[in-house]
This record gives C-alpha cells, sequence and structure tokens, in this order.
C-alpha cells in the first residue's frame, strides 16, 4: 500500500458545525493523521496522511461533514508526506 497526504480547503458553511471535530473523529476511525483548522475567511483546511485508501475515504467525507455542515466546495491537493503521530484540530 501507497501512503499519501492530501490538502483540502472546505467551502460552505463548515465553521460553527463541529466540522473540524467530526473530520478529526472521522480520520482517527480509518487511522489517518493530519489536522484540521479554522481560516479566516471560513473556510477550513484539512491535511490528512495515510494509507492512500483511508485518505481519499475521508476525503471523500468531507464532502458530506457533520449533521450541521453545508459544504460548497472542497478543494484537494496532494502535498508532501508528513509524518503526524494523530489527528489534530487547530
Amino acid at each position: 500500500m501507497s501512503k499519501c497526504c492530501l490538502k483540502a480547503l472546505v467551502t460552505g458553511k463548515v465553521q460553527g458545525v463541529w466540522y473540524r471535530k467530526a473530520t478529526q473523529q472521522q480520520a482517527r476511525k480509518a487511522g489517518v493523521t493530519g489536522h484540521a483548522r479554522n481560516l479566516s475567511d471560513g473556510r477550513v483546511e484539512v491535511l490528512l496522511c495515510g494509507e492512500a485508501a483511508d485518505v481519499e475515504a475521508v476525503a471523500k467525507w468531507l464532502w458530506e461533514g457533520p449533521p450541521n455542515a453545508q459544504v460548497t466546495d472542497v478543494a484537494v491537493e496532494d502535498v508532501e508526506w508528513q509524518d503526524f503521530d494523530a489527528f489534530f484540530t487547530l
């Protein structure tokens, strides 16, 4: 299996709706590391690192988010591998 990291910028109603915490739960369940943080422009930045299939599964979930989120766009790009111990919210 191959490892990879993806950076996603999530747009929509994604702040104040537990989006980062729900993303952390999904990532930890999948064994994916990285972080989620609010950006000043209202988006959430998510960095996902792990086995490619697990990272892709969590990246797909980003479109869904928690029940109160309204995701309108998820811009994803491959980034250089980063070795994290866990998934954090910042």
